[in-house]
C-alpha cells in the first residue's frame, strides 16, 4: 500500500493497473501482475536513484511487458534515456505520454529539455507554446528562443506585452536595444511607444526611448516635440533637457541652452556619452562668446570622475587646434591639476607658452618639468628656448647641451636644438661654437630630408 500511495503522489495522472487488464484477467491474476509490476517499477526507481540507468530501463521494460500502454512507464523510460543522452528514444517516449495525456506538463517539459539540449530551438518554440498553457512564466523562455532564432519581430511584440503586464526589466531592455539597432524594427517600436505615452503620460522611460529613436533616425523635430511633451507632463525630468538643449543651441539661445546643459550634465540618469555630446556642442557654441566661458569651466567639473575621457585636456586640444594659446593653456593646466604626470599635456602646455611668447612662464614651467622628467629632451629644449629669448645665454647653453644627450633617433628635434645653440653661442660671442653647431644643423637637416 505504501508504494501505491507514493506513486500516486508523484504521478497523480497515472493509474495502474489498467482497466483493460483488469477486465481480461481473473482477480487473483490481476493481484499477481500488479505486485510484479510494482516490484519492477520500484526497482527501476531505485536504480535510477543510483544512476544505474541501464538497469532501470531493463526493469521498466519488464513493466512495459506487463502493461504496454501505461504512460507512467513511458515517462520513466523517457527520463532514463534522457539521463543517458539518448535523446531520440527519450523524445519518442515523452511524446507518447503527451499523446496519451496532453495535460501532462512534465512530459512537455521533457520534450523542451531535449530540444534545448540538442539546440533544436525552432521545435522548442512550438513546445514552449504548449507549456505556456500551464504556466505563463514560460513566456520568458519563449522570448529567449525568439532572440536565439533571430525572430526579432515576434520578440519585440512579446517584450512589449511582458513590459506592459509585468513591468520593464533590464533583460528586456537589453534585448530591445539589440533589436532596435536594425532600423527596420524601429517603426513599429515608435508606434508602440506613442501608444504607451497616450496610455500612461507620466511614464518617463517611454518618452526617453522615443526621443532616442527619433534622434537615431535624424528626426530631430519629432524628438523635440516629444521632449517638450515630456517637459510638460513631467517638469522635473532631466531627459527633457537633452533635446531642449539641442533646440536652444540651434536657436542660439545661450541662456536657455546653458540652463538645460547644467541640468543634463548634473543628472545621474543620463548616459555619459550623451553628456559628452552636449559638452562638445556647447564648446562649439561658446568658443567665441566670453560670456559663457565660466559656464564651460563649470561644465568640466561634472566630468571630474570620468576615467574614459579627460574633458579639460580635450577642450585644451580644441583651442590648441584653433591656435587660441591662452585658452588652450588654461584647460591644460586645469587637467594637470588632477593628472600631474600626463607628459603629453605637459608638452602641449609648454608649446602654448612658447607660441604665446610667455617666456618667463615657459622657463619656469620647463625647468620644473625637466627635474620631474630628467631624461625627456623636450623640456630642455623649451628651457633653452626660453632662456635664449630672455637673453640668458649661459643658462640656455647648459640646458640645451644637457638635453642634446637624451635625443634618440629624432633628427627634427636635434635640428631644433642646434638652431637654439647657434642662437645661444651667437649671443655669447663664441663664433667657433656657433660655426660648429651650424654645421651640425646642416647635417641634421640633410638626414631629415632623406
Amino acid at each position: 500500500m505504501r508504494k501505491i500511495i507514493l506513486y500516486t503522489f508523484l504521478f497523480g495522472t497515472f493509474v495502474f493497473p489498467t482497466a483493460s487488464v483488469a477486465q481480461q484477467q481473473e482477480p487473483e491474476q490481476v493481484a499477481l501482475d500488479t505486485k510484479e509490476f510494482e516490484d519492477h517499477l520500484y526497482e527501476s526507481f531505485k536504480q535510477k536513484g543510483i544512476e544505474n540507468y541501464d538497469k532501470a530501463i531493463q526493469e521498466l521494460e519488464k513493466c512495459q511487458n506487463l502493461e504496454p500502454n501505461n504512460p507512467l512507464v513511458w515517462f520513466e523510460l523517457a527520463k532514463n534515456y534522457y539521463f543517458q543522452k539518448k535523446y531520440v528514444d527519450s523524445y519518442n517516449y515523452f511524446e507518447k505520454v503527451t499523446q496519451a495525456d496532453p495535460k501532462n506538463r512534465w512530459a512537455w517539459q521533457g520534450l523542451y529539455d531535449i530540444c534545448y539540449d540538442t539546440k533544436d530551438y525552432n521545435k522548442a518554440i512550438t513546445i514552449v507554446a504548449k507549456l505556456i498553457e500551464f504556466k505563463e512564466d514560460y513566456k520568458e523562455d519563449l522570448l529567449s528562443l525568439y532572440m536565439t532564432t533571430q525572430q526579432y519581430d515576434k520578440a519585440l511584440t512579446l517584450i512589449n506585452e511582458l513590459n506592459e503586464r509585468f513591468g520593464v526589466t533590464d533583460k528586456h531592455e537589453l534585448y530591445k536595444a539589440q533589436i532596435l539597432k536594425d532600423v527596420k524594427y524601429q517603426g513599429s517600436e515608435k508606434e508602440n511607444l506613442i501608444a504607451q505615452i497616450k496610455k500612461n503620460p507620466k511614464e518617463e522611460s517611454n518618452y526617453i526611448q522615443l526621443i532616442y529613436l527619433y534622434s537615431q533616425s535624424n528626426q530631430e523635430e519629432k524628438a523635440l516635440e516629444v521632449a517638450k511633451q515630456l517637459e510638460k507632463e513631467i517638469p522635473t525630468s532631466d531627459w527633457a533637457q537633452v533635446s531642449l538643449f539641442k533646440f536652444h543651441i540651434n536657436n542660439q539661445d545661450g541662456e536657455k541652452a546653458t540652463k538645460a546643459m547644467h541640468i543634463a550634465l548634473s543628472s545621474t540618469k543620463i548616459d555619459s556619452k550623451i553628456k559628452h555630446r552636449i559638452l562638445n556642442e556647447y564648446l562649439l557654441f561658446a568658443k567665441d562668446k566670453p560670456l559663457f566661458e565660466k559656464d564651460l569651466d563649470k561644465a568640466i567639473t561634472y566630468f571630474d570622475n570620468d576615467k574614459e575621457v579627460k574633458v579639460a585636456k580635450e577642450i585644451g586640444k580644441f583651442y590648441h587646434s584653433k591656435k587660441t594659446w591662452d585658452k588652450a593653456a588654461k584647460y591644460y593646466k586645469m587637467h594637470l591639476n588632477t593628472v600631474s604626470d600626463d607628459y603629453e599635456t605637459i608638452n602641449l602646455l609648454a608649446e602654448c607658452y612658447k607660441e604665446a611668447q610667455e617666456y618667463e612662464a615657459l622657463a619656469k614651467f620647463s625647468e620644473e618639468q625637466s627635474q620631474l622628467f630628467p631624461s625627456q629632451p623636450d623640456m630642455y629644449y623649451y628651457l633653452g628656448y626660453a632662456y635664449n629669448k630672455l637673453k640668458n645665454f649661459k643658462k640656455a647653453k647648459e640646458s640645451l647641451e644637457t638635453g642634446l644627450d637624451f635625443i634618440v633617433d629624432n633628427t627634427k628635434l636635434e635640428a631644433a636644438f642646434y638652431n637654439q645653440l647657434i642662437e645661444c653661442y651667437s649671443g655669447l660671442g663664441d663664433a667657433k661654437k656657433k660655426e660648429y653647431y651650424t654645421n651640425k644643423q646642416l647635417e641634421a637637416q640633410k638626414t631629415q630630408k632623406k
